[in-house]
């Protein structure tokens, strides 16, 4: 071999293991980044996840602390629901002492009314502290989710669909309604039906 062809062949081979070296480190490199791909993609799945986790956890808490809030504010429903009788009682027991005609002859009836009155305002105090409250009905339009309509009266000096009387004191227990009021209402004169009474 001669030294022309020997440097040739020299440079041949140095050439091979530069083009050699060139694709390893391309190798390398694409590699390298087919490695950091599928970690930033694992890396965001495990993201996704972990905000997915931390949503649904949230979700159950706000779902828990309602549960528990409506436990403290609806446990003692059926309770306050049946100690509605109380008022209710002690508002016939007084209708029924005024309108006893022995009774009204006793000097000491408006002594007893008086203690009796005492005890309905103490009981719808302790009412109102445990968030039992009255509905009003005085000069108030009907709301069939407040008011039970017992009765209509013709009425043509009072607005149609007025509140005119209470039967029964209807309550609340914090936005939920325990019993709706019992209420006479107001509706305008049917015309055709004095017409008729007339012929």
């Amino acid at each position: 071999m001669t030294a022309n062809n020997k440097k040739k062949h020299n440079e041949h081979q140095e050439n091979n293991k530069d083009i050699e070296e060139t694709i390893n480190i391309a190798d390398k490199k694409t590699k390298t980044e087919v490695v950091e791909k599928t970690l930033e993609e694992k890396l965001k799945e495990t993201e996704e996840k972990l905000l997915r986790s931390l949503a649904e956890i949230e979700n159950q808490r706000r779902r828990f602390e309602k549960e528990i809030k409506d436990a403290f504010e609806f446990g003692s429903f059926n309770f306050a629901k049946e100690a509605l009788a109380i008022p209710d009682n002690l508002q016939r027991a007084k209708l029924a002492i005024k309108n006893d005609d022995q009774l009204k002859t006793n000097k000491d009836l408006d002594k007893f009314l008086a203690n009796i009155t005492i005890i309905e305002k103490d009981l719808i105090s302790i009412f109102e502290k445990n968030g039992i409250k009255k509905i009003e009905t005085k000069e108030k339009k009907f709301d069939p989710n407040f008011h039970q309509a017992m009765s209509e009266i013709e009425d043509d000096t009072v607005e149609p669909g007025k509140v005119l009387q209470e039967i029964q004191a209807g309550y609340m227990l914090g936005d939920r309604l325990l019993r709706p009021a019992l209420v006479e209402v107001t509706k305008k004169k049917d015309k055709n039906k004095d017409k008729k009474e007339e012929k």
